[in-house]
């Protein structure tokens, strides 16, 4: 039924107004419908196709105008309908889903154009990924690897105590804090702690930097080639991914690519190396920098002198990342995260990742982007992602986002779905079956504490942090709340991924806070347990790794629909909600029918399509009998 206001109807994720669902390949057509019971205007269609404008005629069918459009090459299509009336000229567009009229030309639907070719590795879409701050996750004995920073001039100082909380004030006689403080967590206790991370049902481990630097998260490099001796060395790093794989577990590492530090062999500012392009101006690393005053004045990642940037695209650098990629494929290792991706040109990218796939078609590229990925602009063009030459996947903090506000009561669940929906219909097939769905990462508050209300990353200084705490009410509501996050992360399409100790209960406000140390024996192990069953559903159910999901949101009310598996949530006091197949969206139609088991209570259900009685503050997740 139109509205009132409309001259036409569409709606991009319905099968009747456009198919097919979501992103295409070049050479697929492409329908568009636009539903209308006037007689007295005409419907054209108008694309956006590499700035240029296409118009599109239709032709008149049964209760409206039908388009066909086929795409010859990737990228974004922008779309929106042009209604001419004796009104005048009206316009009918949306962000997804059902649009709306205007009288101006207004804002596009979006069509996203991939690779045919483009695949991402089977393996790490049906898994669980465990992310790991090294320094903070377990010490076997004695620390490691001091007499080579102390060798170097390094000011690094030492937790003996695992439990206390992690450096956030600058040292004395210093004027600002500095990440130099370690606990010796190493790639050897790793190791030890595999069965731990297995029974989680992990099958990668995505660890945070682990090469030479003088501070404890290791992203101002100081030696690409050398494995910091504090985490074990070469050695560790190969002994960890030897035995992870026979648990079936792979790693992946942190590729800070875009900056080094200042103190490293290749800028070697302190001359401590000998040969860096800031101490010697013949340095074989000299064209890799930029600047504008040698030695003194050079561009630096945001502005931190001791972040001096990399010029991507010098021929002597690329051979070099090459190199370092070969260099850990070795070791057994060809999954890589690349830091701040959103800065590195996209042609660096595609080199980097066609050295990935020739070590191990296998290998995963994973980019750091905190937007939306399909259309995310960045130095005055849209980045290429998801075109299906760059990135397999990206580190989901969209998704972190929309669910938080929706816990904290910021969105509801219409609103939570037509998000998540949004990416389901803007990321190509393979990228979003591979996006990585995370609720808690080194770079954010931890999810408890950021369910709990607390301020968000960057909106107070750590002093002030430090002093943020809450009641054992609302963290005992938060915690709740956490658990029926999780059920959404790891039952929904992509790759649910599990920072260290949040299974465990632990909490913390931004960086340096969210990097405390794992509380071996002080876990909270009714929530380990949880995480447990949950990463045990995912490996165990092949619905929860098969392509097909839909889902529907109101209010306190969220749900989703996979193959064989309904997770529903409510957030709020009501118990009752009704259920409708045809309320669902997505690239499946959803079934509700059957005899369901909730893994969570044990509780059975029959046909979920209907009124059903779902407690308050309570996540379901319904399993197919």
């Amino acid at each position: 039924m139109l509205k009132s206001n409309s001259m036409i109807k569409f709606d991009s994720r319905n099968s009747k107004y456009k198919t097919p669902f979501g992103a295409v390949t070049p050479g697929t057509q492409v329908r568009f419908f636009a539903e209308t019971e006037r007689k007295d205007i005409n419907v054209f269609l108008r694309l956006w196709v590499d700035g240029h404008e296409e118009i599109v005629h239709g032709s008149d069918v049964e209760g409206g105008v039908e388009f066909y459009y086929t795409p010859d090459h990737t990228g974004i299509v922008w779309y929106y309908f042009v209604i001419y009336a004796p009104e005048g000229c009206k316009y009918y567009s949306g962000r997804g889903g059902e649009g709306q009229m205007y009288d101006y030309p207004p804002d596009s639907y979006q069509l996203t154009v991939y690779d045919a070719s483009f695949v991402t590795p089977e393996w790490f879409r049906k898994g669980v990924t465990y992310q790991i701050f090294p320094d903070r996750f377990y010490r076997p004995g004695e620390i490691l690897g001091l007499e080579r920073h102390r060798a170097l001039g390094h000011e690094i100082t030492v937790h003996q105590n695992w439990e206390e909380e992690p450096d956030y004030l600058p040292l004395p006689g210093r004027r600002h804090y500095s990440p130099t403080d370690f606990f010796g967590g190493n790639l050897w206790g790793i190791a030890e702690k595999l069965p731990y991370i297995a029974s989680l049902g992990v099958n990668c481990i995505y660890l945070n930097p682990i090469v030479l630097s003088d501070s404890n998260h290791r992203y101002n490099t100081a030696d690409y080639m050398e494995v910091d001796p504090i985490l074990g060395g070469d050695d560790a790093l190969a002994y960890l991914a030897k035995k992870a794989n026979e648990y079936g577990i792979k790693l992946m590492l942190d590729g800070v690519f875009s900056h080094t530090g200042d103190d490293s062999v290749y800028f070697d500012k302190y001359s401590k190396f000998g040969g860096g392009a800031c101490s010697d101006p013949n340095s074989p690393y000299r064209d890799w920098y930029a600047f504008r005053e040698y030695p003194k004045k050079y561009r630096s990642w945001w502005g931190f002198e001791t972040l001096p940037e990399v010029e991507e695209m010098t021929p002597s650098y690329m051979d070099f990342v090459g190199k370092v990629l070969d260099r850990y494929a070795e070791s057994g290792v060809t999954s890589w995260r690349l830091d701040v991706a959103d800065e590195l040109p996209d042609e660096f990218i595609q080199f980097i990742r066609a050295r990935v796939k020739a070590n191990d078609p296998d290998g995963v590229l994973l980019g750091e982007v905190w937007e939306e990925a399909s259309n995310k602009q960045a130095y005055g063009h849209r980045r290429k992602y998801v075109d299906g030459h760059e990135l397999d996947c990206v580190m989901g903090y969209p998704f972190r986002g929309a669910m938080i506000d929706y816990f904290l009561g910021r969105i509801d669940g219409g609103a939570l779905a037509h998000w998540l929906i949004t990416l389901m219909e803007n990321y190509p097939e393979p990228f979003y079956y591979a996006h990585l769905n995370l609720m808690g990462s080194h770079d954010e508050v931890r999810p408890v504490t950021a369910l709990a209300g607390a301020p968000r990353r960057g909106e107070m200084p750590r002093e002030q942090q430090a002093e943020v705490s809450f009641t054992p009410e609302e963290m005992e509501y938060a915690r709740n709340n956490f658990m029926m996050a999780a059920a959404v992360q790891y039952t929904l399409p992509g790759v649910p991924c599990l920072y260290y100790g949040d299974e465990a209960g632990l909490y913390g406000m931004a960086d340096p806070f969210n990097r405390g140390t794992y509380p071996w024996g002080r876990e909270d192990e009714e929530l380990v347990q949880y995480f447990r069953t949950l990463g045990q559903l995912r490996r165990n159910n092949d619905g929860l790794t098969s392509h097909g999901c839909a889902m529907w949101g109101k209010g306190d009310i969220f749900a989703l629909c996979r193959n064989g598996v309904i997770t529903i949530v409510n957030r709020g006091k009501k118990t009752r909600v009704a259920l409708k197949e045809d309320d669902f969206v997505g690239d499946m139609r959803a079934d509700l029918s059957g005899r369901y088991k909730d893994i969570l209570t044990g509780s059975v259900y029959m046909d979920m399509t209907g009124t059903l009685i779902l407690p308050a503050e309570t996540a379901m997740i319904l399993v197919k009998e």
